[in-house]
């Protein structure tokens, strides 16, 4: 199934998660259980037969909570796609992600309602005029091969995102996440590490389309072993989902980010593992600082330092950047 009571529920989605645990959010996810299970749902992300990551999804709001993944080496390069839903929310006997013209032709060429989840004609209405992108959370580049770049483009992994920050902050840190986790090296010196990316979502009743939450805040983390150093490492990055201000976001600790969390749930989050690490600012592989959560570091969170600019603007992302705002369409 896509679509399960716990993500334990499948041994091919649970790998997405570090020794199977999932993050612990009190009141939505606890004990890898879904606590509204009528609101919340675990969704194991099928394309073509094979499980490419994890999502939980809240059908409210209609974004993701978050999205789960393994990062494994370098990502591919995007090519143009059509954006897909999760046929099963609408209790549409399908076990993977489809495009609303595929369901369409499944059902006797008769449009299926889509009520529990972002459906295409909410970005495709308002968006543009709004200044947003479909933001994904588990990013094309990220992905190990084509198939599971396609996978990313299903409106469940994707948030409303404000288009300056999805192409200038978040575009930027993705680049230079992607490299961090270079010196991610299990025992068999292979590139492996455990990312989990989320949205939190905004109170205050703003909305694409009447109908899907633009999100406050955007979070992503990862957690490593790191076969130089022999040990385990993590890191996480988070940003404020509104016009760009030119600050850009730096690596902070994972305690430092569940504290921003608890801020915002207002309960205690835990993101990872307890082998993954709270204190450790991991500003390069050779350097390992030990910082107290929530204490800021020097240039940590979002930044006064300037991001390079050309003509006084942002410099567009490229090839040389490594940037992920490519994956993001109108």
């Amino acid at each position: 199934m896509c679509w399960v009571n716990k993500f334990s529920d499948v041994p091919d989605c649970e790998k997405f998660f570090l020794d199977g645990q999932t993050p612990n959010l009190p009141g939505i996810l606890d004990g890898g259980t879904v606590q509204n299970q009528n609101r919340y749902k675990p969704i194991c992300q099928k394309y073509k037969t094979i499980y490419r990551f994890a999502t939980l999804y809240d059908t409210t709001n209609r974004i993701p909570v978050f999205s789960a993944y393994n990062f494994t080496g370098p990502g591919c390069n995007r090519t143009s796609q059509t954006w897909m839903i999760e046929p099963q929310l609408e209790n549409f006997n399908i076990k993977e992600m489809k495009t609303q013209q595929e369901l369409k032709v499944l059902n006797n060429k008769t449009d299926i309602r889509v009520d529990h989840q972002a459906a295409d004609a909410d970005y495709s209405a308002t968006i543009s005029s709004m200044d947003l992108d479909r933001g994904h959370l588990f990013p094309c580049k990220a992905t190990p091969d084509d198939d599971t770049v396609r996978s990313t483009f299903t409106l469940t992994n994707v948030v409303p995102q404000e288009r300056g920050f999805n192409r200038g902050r978040w575009c930027k840190m993705e680049g230079r996440f992607r490299v961090a986790l270079m010196n991610c090296k299990n025992n068999n010196n292979q590139i492996e590490a455990y990312v989990v990316t989320g949205a939190v979502p905004n109170d205050n009743n703003v909305i694409l389309n009447n109908r899907v939450n633009i999100p406050d805040l955007m979070w992503t983390a990862f957690c490593c072993y790191n076969n130089k150093i022999k040990k385990w490492m993590a890191g996480a990055y988070w940003g404020e989902n509104k016009k760009d201000n030119g600050k850009i976001l730096n690596l902070e600790t994972l305690g430092a980010l569940e504290v921003k969390l608890k801020k915002s749930y207002n309960v205690d989050i835990k993101v990872f593992h307890d082998k993954c690490p709270r204190k450790v600012n991991v500003q390069q592989v050779e350097h390992v600082d030990e910082v107290e959560p929530g204490k800021k570091t020097e240039g940590s969170g979002e930044g006064s330092n300037k991001m390079e600019r050309t003509s006084g603007e942002l410099k567009e992302c490229d090839d040389e950047d490594g940037c992920d705002c490519d994956c993001d369409e109108k």
